[in-house]
């Protein structure tokens, strides 16, 4: 077999075609899974009165308030979120070379919840109201939103302080981050102790992961931050790959190791709080995902990362569907869905294994 004759590289674009058709079947997946989202609830919308209120703006004010004002955001929301926490998801794992690396094996989440319940206890955020819908939410919830999001960054700061002393080694920025999950859970459970009833119902109201309290204005943040940050990780897929293939390797091929690891791991922290610090804390999707793309695309990041968001997106659209579903009308935060769904399956991965 020669390079002049062709072969090997019409090989090359139709295994590289076949990735590429994998993630173009994703996404026509994903499209069909937002239009089913808004259709289905507590009030049944047939799929022709969707298209027709999203293309022409058609149907009752009704209908268009329903679609346009509640499904609509929540579902897109879901798509941002679960492709901003599964990419960085794929990055940490990478950046880790580990397969257990996750926004959350960093703490994130626990310092997430401990700065919403200090919001909740100090700020004065925790009374709690019924909106028109029935629902319960916070009256301050910017205020709760930015006291989280300041908690996680402190965290990620915290990591990357100790990862540069210790020259970003993937085992201490692990074990750092066990250990301020241990002391960010300690400190929300010593707040909760301290908590009247409302404070304490305040703050378990939050910690559940509900897509439904984001609006236009929320998603418009998220997506940016998403898609700025998908945009970054593309941009090193290079360096990734590189990376995966151990620190020598990489340094020899002229890869700054651990400037890259760095920055990357500052970038996927800056995602996971950003959405963590709207919707709540939402779990196993920044873990799963990557996975579940792995084995079907391997670890090339030029298919993996946007492969891995396509993932995310399609695993938390469905559980949020789903949970609207399943007690009707009543409707599940979705973070317990995931939960219930993502553990076994991250089992499953973890016994079967996957090729790298």
């Amino acid at each position: 077999m020669h390079l002049e004759d062709g072969k090997i590289p019409g090989e090359y674009r139709r295994y590289m075609g076949r990735k590429a058709l994998v993630n173009l079947v994703g996404l026509a997946l994903l499209l069909a899974l937002l239009l089913v989202s808004i259709s289905v609830g507590s009030v049944p919308i047939p799929l022709g009165d969707v298209l027709r209120a999203l293309l022409s703006g058609g149907g009752s004010k009704q209908l268009q308030m329903i679609i346009l004002n509640i499904r609509l955001p929540q579902a897109l929301t879901a798509i941002a979120a679960g492709a901003g926490l599964s990419v960085s998801g794929a990055a940490m794992q990478s950046i880790l070379r580990n397969p257990l690396g996750s926004p959350f094996t960093l703490g994130i989440s626990n310092a997430a919840a401990f700065g919403a319940a200090f919001s909740v206890m100090i700020l004065g955020t925790g009374t709690m109201q019924s909106t028109s819908a029935g629902a319960i939410s916070l009256t301050q919830p910017y205020l709760t939103t930015i006291a989280a999001f300041v908690s996680c960054m402190a965290a990620a700061g915290v990591i990357l302080a100790v990862a540069k002393i210790r020259r970003a080694s993937p085992e201490v920025m692990i074990l750092t981050g066990v250990a301020l999950g241990s002391l960010f859970t300690a400190g929300t459970m010593f707040l909760q102790y301290f908590a009247d009833d409302v404070q304490l119902a305040a703050i378990v109201f939050w910690t559940f992961g509900d897509l439904a309290r984001a609006s236009w204005s929320e998603l418009l943040i998220i997506s940016s931050v998403t898609s700025l940050s998908a945009l970054y990780f593309l941009l090193n897929s290079w360096s990734y790959n590189a990376i995966d293939a151990g620190d020598e390797t990489a340094g020899s091929l002229g890869v700054p190791v651990e400037r890259k690891r760095l920055i990357g791991m500052l970038v996927a922290s800056m995602v996971t709080a950003t959405i963590i610090s709207f919707v709540g804390i939402i779990g196993f999707v920044g873990l799963v995902g990557p996975h579940i793309v792995r084995r079907v695309l391997g670890d090339d990041h030029r298919y993996l990362i946007p492969g891995s968001m396509l993932a995310g997106a399609i695993l938390l659209l469905a559980a949020d569907t789903a949970a609207r579903m399943i007690l009707a009308p009543r409707v599940l935060p979705v973070a317990i869905l995931t939960a219930f769904v993502g553990a076994p399956v991250f089992v499953v991965l973890l016994i079967r294994g996957y090729r790298r």
